[in-house]
């Protein structure tokens, strides 16, 4: 062992995991491209991009020289009175990128508080126009938002990670989604009775990440869309997994032919380098915390807000989404896994095997022991982790073929 892992062991705490029974984690000297590198020697083939982000690969160079080009200038000033390039820049870019009344950025560090501002923007629009009813959030059964106390009361209940905080958390409701003849017209009955409760909905477009990279159709957000616009409600669209090319579309809303009021974006936004997340409204969102009065200001403000490192490696990232074939490569990686995941199908303990975008699942029946199945994956040359009942791959756009066969093998391999 390591002997800054044996010392830190004593102190770190991990996400996701029981510290008395959790194995040690796997001692890391360098990444470059799908590469893990560990400090034994062995070379892992990096299957899940870390958790979604690294979508160029690791260590691209021009994102590091972005990134080093603007340490030596401004690494981080606060955002509150004080202005800099890479973040103007990069508000400009994402506006850019969107629907046109998409056009105000409020930049966070991490997915989970994008999603909280998200939704105080939802409720204090309509409390700054003297709506006091309407604090709500429509969320859906399988989804998942983040871990802070405000996504958590949006997240699905029963899903078990924050099952103990029942009746700590807000309350709003989590229905299932409209995605059949049965489910669709008991979200119609919701609202038609709940909707003056309601400041607005809140979905993860096209597939439930962590609920279990459960996939819907285009169709579902459409849907959406009408009855948002019904009742008055602001529509949500959490992309923080599935924005910039996850899903073979540069956001996956572009694959239903509409748009949200709210955005939020993060992971792949800055290529898997620095930690950056945005909440992106529309212009009549923002029109309404305009007043003479401070009180119906949007009261938030993360101290590394809009942090210059972080803003330089998204707009470094952009550059490569523009300049590289980045949604070419997504379709070939998505084309690859259809074909070499289908042999999974036959496996016993096997449920289904998906894939949307850069975006493979084998869904088991149960996974008895992860740590277990990971190790063995590990032995494969492959890093994966699975979760629940799920193994996924989501790797780097920029993984070549032998290295994504390895990777789809490696499952077939350990499963048989």
């Amino acid at each position: 062992m390591s002997s800054w892992l044996e010392k830190g062991w004593r102190h770190v705490w991990l996400p996701y995991a029981q510290m008395q029974t959790a194995p040690l984690p796997l001692p890391v000297a360098r990444t470059g491209g799908s590469g893990i590198h560990l400090e034994d020697g062995r070379v892992l083939i990096d299957g899940i991009a870390s958790w979604w982000t690294a979508c160029h690969g690791y260590n691209h160079p021009h994102i590091a020289q972005a990134v080093s080009a603007q340490l030596a200038r401004v690494p981080h000033v606060m955002f509150g009175g004080l202005a800099h390039e890479q973040a103007y820049r990069l508000s400009t870019r994402l506006a850019a990128l969107l629907p046109a009344p998409l056009n105000r950025v409020f930049f966070t560090d991490s997915g989970s508080v994008a999603v909280e501002v998200a939704i105080k923007i939802a409720v204090q629009s309509r409390l700054n126009r003297g709506e006091r009813g309407r604090t709500k959030i429509l969320a859906f059964t399988g989804g998942y938002h983040g871990d802070t106390f405000g996504t958590m009361a949006i997240c699905d209940p029963e899903e078990g990670m924050h099952a103990m905080f029942t009746g700590l958390l807000p309350e709003h409701p989590v229905i299932p989604l409209p995605r059949d003849e049965a489910s669709t017209a008991a979200f119609d009955a919701f609202l038609e009775t709940n909707a003056n409760t309601l400041a607005g909905i809140i979905i993860e477009p096209l597939v439930q990440g962590a609920g279990g990279m459960v996939l819907h159709p285009p169709q579902v957000l459409r849907h959406l869309r009408r009855a948002a616009d019904a009742y008055g409600l602001t529509l949500i669209f959490d992309e923080i997994f599935t924005g910039f090319g996850r899903t073979g579309t540069m956001f996956a809303f572009e694959q239903a032919g509409v748009a949200p009021d709210i955005i939020t974006l993060s992971k792949a936004l800055t290529g898997g380098t620095l930690p950056l997340a945005a909440t992106i409204a529309t212009d009549a969102l923002f029109e309404a915390f305009l007043s003479e009065s401070p009180a119906t200001a949007l009261m938030h403000g993360p101290t590394y807000m809009a942090n210059a490192l972080g803003c330089a490696a998204a707009n470094a990232s952009l550059d490569l989404f523009e300049r590289e074939p980045r949604l070419a490569q997504v379709a070939a990686i998505s084309a690859q896994m259809a074909h070499e995941l289908a042999p999974c199908r036959a496996l016993p303990g096997v449920v289904d095997v998906r894939v949307l975008g850069a975006i493979g699942v084998v869904e088991l029946a149960e996974i008895a022991n992860p740590a277990a199945l990971r190790m063995a994956l590990v032995a494969q040359g492959v890093w994966i982790r699975p979760f629940r009942n799920i193994l996924y791959l989501t790797p780097a756009f920029t993984i070549s073929p032998d290295e994504l066969s390895h990777l789809c093998a490696a499952i077939f391999r350990v499963l048989s």
